[in-house]
């Protein structure tokens, strides 16, 4: 098969290039192409002009604050204002009331810094007037003589400020106010018991007293009460009295000038004890003034310590353990200082108990707290006694800080 015949190109002719240069040959000139109308028709877009430039659509449509209404807009600008005014106005009042709180730490020297509340809406208002509505606080853990109080609470009203706002205030003055002032027993307890002695509640405005004393080696009980009374309105003490000791299965002694309450007498377990020994109830037979407090005629005295059958009746008795409970030995085992050992019961023990003395239990157990001085009128009013402490209202007026 033969190939197929190649055709020879046309020869290069330089002379066709010059010819596309050459002007056109009169009544030949070219017709004008309009892009905007390819066909020629004279036609063009309605919404075409010539100086405006072509864009895109856009089919997002109108805004969404574009659809808000003006009303809701200046609703939700006034919220923003309020706002932002009450966030000031809170700002503005918490820092009034820590600077308060410092200035009455410093003034009344407290070791723990107080709470102040200030009430009233708007703060800022009440301060441009330089008059607050009112004003609580709270004072915790304030030092009262041997105690600490628990709290100290107080409404101020008609407060004053004085000095020119807002940089140079330099008091304030405190038309009245009233709280109260609060000890609890717990405070009490650890305080002037240790740990060892409990107050609680005994009614009528009295405390009870009850706990243990360690006396030469031995715990001791130890039972009182305390009348708490008020003092020239500032201060709050207590009165200790109708104490009682008790060594445990032993003796009772009970300090004081009055021999129908006070004295030491024996315990009904000692009283059994001594009965069944007949060496310890012949110790206590033999001495004259026991028996003259016991009641029992001497002659039968005489036969029971000659019989032991005798010893048994006389002693054997409900009324003769009763009567023996009630006999006071304080000056017996004064006058008959053997007779305890005697008896069975150690001495030392009794001694060391009937070595203590009133006024030193007393204030041991006392308490008293007085308000902290402040100027002006401040004093307390009633004194009660809770199931958790001791309440004291306060009151005063005219009071002032600062300048």
């Amino acid at each position: 098969m033969r190939p197929p015949t190649r055709i020879a190109p046309h020869p290069y002719n330089p002379y066709d290039q010059l010819a596309q240069l050459r002007d056109p040959e009169p009544g030949h000139e070219p017709y004008p192409y309009d892009e905007s109308d390819p066909l020629d028709l004279g036609l063009k877009a309605d919404d075409e002009t010539d100086d405006d430039t072509w864009s895109p659509p856009d089919h997002r449509g109108r805004g969404r604050l574009a659809a808000v209404s003006s009303v809701v807009k200046i609703a939700v600008a006034a919220l923003v204002c309020t706002g932002f005014l009450f966030l000031s106005d809170r700002l503005a009042e918490l820092y009034a009331q820590d600077k308060a709180a410092d200035k009455l730490q410093q003034s009344l020297h407290l070791a723990t810094k107080p709470e102040v509340d200030i009430h009233g809406f708007p703060f800022l208002t009440q301060l441009m007037d330089k008059r607050i509505d009112r004003v609580d606080v709270a004072v915790p853990d304030v030092a009262a003589d041997r105690v600490s109080l628990a709290e100290v609470r107080a409404t101020a009203k008609d407060v004053r400020i004085t000095g020119d706002l807002p940089t140079s205030i330099k008091g304030a003055v405190v038309g009245s106010m009233d709280g109260d002032v609060f000890l609890s027993f717990d405070d009490m307890n650890r305080e002037l018991g240790a740990s060892q002695v409990k107050f609680t509640d005994a009614g009528q405005d009295s405390v009870k007293v009850a706990g243990g004393l360690p006396v030469a080696g031995k715990d001791v009980r130890v039972r009182a009460e305390a009348h708490i009374r008020r003092e020239g309105g500032r201060a709050v003490s207590t009165t200790v009295d109708h104490m009682q000791l008790d060594i445990p299965g032993i003796a009772t002694y009970t300090p004081g000038k009055d021999r129908a309450h006070s004295g030491l007498r024996l315990a009904p377990e000692a009283v059994a004890r001594i009965a069944r020994e007949k060496k310890h109830i012949r110790a206590l037979l033999a001495v004259p003034a026991v028996v003259d407090r016991i009641g029992v005629p001497h002659d039968r005295v005489r036969q029971a310590l000659r019989s032991d059958d005798e010893l048994h009746r006389l002693i054997g008795t409900p009324r003769f353990a009763h009567q023996l409970m009630q006999i006071n030995l304080v000056d017996v085992v004064l006058a008959h200082p053997w007779l305890l050992e005697k008896a069975g019961i150690d001495p030392k023990l009794v001694g060391a108990v009937m070595n203590l003395r009133l006024p030193e239990l007393s204030d041991r157990l006392s308490l008293s707290f007085k308000l902290p001085k402040a100027p002006g009128q401040l004093r307390l009013r009633h004194v009660v006694v809770e199931d958790k402490g001791i309440r004291a209202d306060l009151a005063g007026s005219g009071l002032h800080w600062g300048k």
